[in-house]
């Protein structure tokens, strides 16, 4: 294999195994946020409530 290709080709997985690690660490680290429960804001609706 030419130093070209392998250069090429460590530079390409490196950059693509640094992504994975950014987000993975970004999707493990962030707090969830605070959604309103949708159920209990409808217990009004009879509708709903009749199944």
């Amino acid at each position: 294999m030419k130093t070209e290709a392998l250069i090429t080709m460590v530079t390409a997985q490196g950059i693509v195994i640094a992504a994975a690690v950014y987000f993975f660490y970004k999707v493990l680290t962030t707090k969830p946020k605070q959604e309103p429960d949708s159920y209990s804001e409808n217990d009004d609706e009879t509708d709903r409530q009749e199944a």
